[in-house]
């Protein structure tokens, strides 16, 4: 453990009140209003530690690629944004091939992402040639919206008026208009397809314990034994956090809840039921198994979740389970499904297959061979990593009818959640 703060050379000795100056600016911010207050929900600190508007991690820098804290799918290869933008287009004609489409990200990260389904989209143009597509970005980080512009648009961005629901508006290289938002409500309502990759998983959380006086909610308070520090404790009596986020059914003796996510599928499940179109969540996550997953990177290792707030991406596995749930039943849901069977069924090595025969140096086919195995071996993102779809009923056979032999042409199966089977 670090050494403790030394005092100031003028203050002789540190007083009880004074916060050290080693502190990181969130964990001074914190320091005191724990002293004022009492201690924190785990939601609350992630909140201060993640998105705190001076200081906080993603506000201050997006801690992306590999000079950052962690790598995501779509910065190791291209091919992963390719085969979600070939969900979206044949989920697309599935539905009728609609006159318009909004594509809408949900916390966009540099862009990399949107930017890999843009290029499908025109190298598909003459599927696409009738329907006016449209890019929203859902992102409230300054600094990551300004790398995103700068991928898609090449910088061509302007600012939009005050009043408008979108703050920023540019055109993709490809011809799309790109619109920028701080949340999911200022977006237009239409037919559209979510996408919300690794953007569920930096939501705050609740973390409860099972005791035996009951629920009890796990909070962060600073150490009596070391001034400067962060501890997490038991609250004395339920919260109303206990009260509300915990199923009656519940069989684990650690829970962590994400009620932000929760309110987030009900926005996207009312949407597509209203309006059409589909959602698509990729993220590690389980299905309602596991207990204690919250945790902290920086530089690509693991960084103790209450050491230096501010400074590291915090993070907890997505339950599913709950995420389910709180669709209510608005929408069909898929999944969660393996990243690794996901890409099979989306016909990931013949894609491989194809750029490994259309590139002419040992080095490309290094990289796309290795980047192949971070995105399916089992051990790195193949199994940690799942993907779940919300899509209108009608979208998916009603279980109950038997699809009579006579219906009218039976619905394509859904991509990447079936065996494609390519005639």
């Amino acid at each position: 453990s670090p050494a403790p703060a030394r005092p100031c050379s003028d203050a002789g000795g540190q007083k009880e009140t004074e916060v050290p100056s080693g502190a990181t600016a969130v964990l001074r911010h914190l320091l005191l209003k724990l002293r004022a207050t009492g201690p924190v929900t785990v939601a609350e600190y992630m909140r201060e530690a993640l998105t705190n508007p001076g200081q906080g991690y993603y506000t201050r820098r997006g801690g992306i690629g590999e000079s950052g804290d962690f790598v995501t799918s779509p910065e190791i290869s291209q091919v992963f944004g390719e085969l979600i933008g070939i969900w979206y287009i044949s989920e697309w004609i599935a539905t009728g091939k609609p006159k318009a489409f909004q594509l809408v990200e949900l916390g966009p990260g540099r862009g990399s992402l949107t930017d890999d389904i843009l290029r499908v989209f025109s190298q598909l143009a003459s599927i696409l040639s009738k329907c006016d597509v449209s890019v929203h970005l859902v992102e409230v980080s300054p600094k990551l919206s300004e790398m995103q512009a700068l991928m898609l648009t090449g910088g061509k961005v302007q600012p939009n008026p005050e009043d408008e629901p979108a703050y920023m508006k540019g055109i993709s290289k490809t011809g799309i208009p790109i619109s920028w938002y701080r949340d999911i409500q200022d977006v237009p309502t239409g037919y559209s397809f979510y996408l919300a990759h690794e953007f569920f998983d930096a939501l705050p959380i609740h973390k409860f314990q099972r005791t035996e006086k009951g629920w009890r909610e796990v909070l962060v308070d600073t150490d009596p034994q070391v001034p400067d520090q962060l501890r997490f404790v038991l609250s004395p009596s339920s919260t109303p956090a206990t009260e509300n986020f915990i199923q009656p059914e519940e069989t684990r003796d650690h829970v962590e809840v994400c009620p932000e996510a929760g309110v987030i599928i009900q926005r996207l499940a009312c949407r597509i039921e209203k309006d059409g179109g589909a959602a698509l969540v990729a993220d590690y996550g389980h299905d309602g198994t596991k207990t204690d997953t919250f945790r902290g990177f920086r530089n690509h290792q693991l960084h103790d979740v209450l050491k230096a707030p501010g400074t590291a991406d915090l993070t907890a596995d997505v339950d599913f389970s709950y995420l389910r749930k709180m669709v209510q039943g608005r929408t069909a849901t898929l999944g969660p499904i393996k990243q690794q069977e996901f890409l099979k069924n989306m016909g990931i090595d013949l894609r491989l297959q194809v750029l490994l025969q259309n590139s002419s140096d040992a080095a490309t086919r290094e990289q796309l061979l290795h980047s192949y195995d971070m995105l399916m071996n089992p051990k790195k993102m193949g199994d940690r990593f799942n993907f779940f779809a919300l899509l209108p009923h009608h979208r998916l056979p009603d279980p109950d009818k038997k699809q009579k032999p006579k219906s009218k042409s039976p619905l394509p199966p859904v991509a990447g959640f079936g065996e494609l089977l390519l005639k």
